[in-house]
């Protein structure tokens, strides 16, 4: 059995629970050396944050470890800190440990698969999906959420959810592809800055060549996706799973049958949908409407 529960490094996953678990040692270890430069160096959380770039938010939830540090946090704390070596070098050994913080009970099965996945697609007609979204983004989705999440919480939620798009990144042999409405992108939130953060988030992570954004136009009509999201991906030993999500609950879909033929509708509708580079031209002249 492979780590966080999947067999053989790409089945369905076994003898789960909901227990939430707690951040890694490793990641403890990490923030508390980094709070303990800080400290010595005379510089509150907010100065700190302000000095490298990043939130106090971020600064907070690394140094408490509860998030992964960033590769930029790193060497900025480093510069800032006197380039002593020591978070450079203890970055190297943090582990994400089960990777579950943050993470709903329904979904914790899948982000396990997520991890050994061979390929990735993802459909979605509500929001920017997960591994896409900006942190201003994700931040006022999470912070939207009925009843709302105590800010500890929220913390753990935007963690999470940064920390999983590292794959993109991580993975550069791995197919992940995206299929988005077009209505997704045109959705306001925050301010102009902060639509233009989301945009320019979603081209950044879009870019590379194992990463395929389409984008479905609005005069695209109906089509054979209206059921709602889904997610696919492919074992390593060939096995494919789906994945739906609707109010309070998720369903992970391993009938042979069942999945073939969301598999055949995700076809279906990427050669309806824009083609990559279509895709990223009218990401480009939207966020230019702003």
């Amino acid at each position: 059995m492979a780590d966080g529960g999947v067999v053989d490094g790409g089945d369905l996953p076994c003898g789960e629970t909901d227990r939430e678990p707690g951040p890694s040692d490793s990641l403890r270890t990490f923030g508390a050396v980094m709070q303990a430069l800080r400290e010595h160096a005379g510089y509150s959380r907010t100065e700190f944050a302000n000095l490298v770039s990043f939130s106090k938010h971020t600064v907070e939830s690394v140094e408490l470890g509860r998030r992964m540090p960033d590769v930029a946090l790193v060497e900025r704390s480093e510069e800032a800190l006197g380039n002593t070596g020591a978070l450079r070098k203890a970055s190297q050994y943090v582990t994400r440990g089960r990777g579950d913080v943050g993470l709903a009970a329904w979904f914790r099965q899948w982000a396990r698969l997520e991890r050994v996945a061979v390929r990735l697609c993802t459909y979605e007609c509500r929001l920017v999906p997960g591994l896409l979204q900006s942190e201003g983004y994700a931040r006022a989705v999470f912070e939207g959420t009925v009843p709302v999440a105590p800010d500890s919480l929220l913390e753990d939620f935007m963690a999470r959810r940064m920390e999983r798009q590292r794959m993109l990144f991580e993975r550069p042999t791995t197919p992940f592809s995206f299929i988005v409405e077009e209505h997704v992108f045109r959705r306001r939130f925050g301010d102009s800055e902060q639509m233009r953060e989301m945009f320019d988030h979603v081209l950044e992570l879009s870019a590379p060549r194992n990463v395929t954004l389409q984008i479905v136009p609005l005069e695209a009509g109906l089509h054979a996706c209206l059921d709602g999201p889904v997610r696919l991906l492919e074992t390593l030993r060939g096995q494919r799973l789906a994945y739906s999500e609707g109010q309070q609950n998720g369903r992970l879909i391993s009938d042979v049958k069942e999945v073939s033929l969301l598999c055949q509708r995700y076809d279906t509708l990427r050669s309806q949908a824009l083609n990559a580079k279509d895709s990223r031209g009218l990401l480009e002249r939207l966020r230019g409407e702003l």
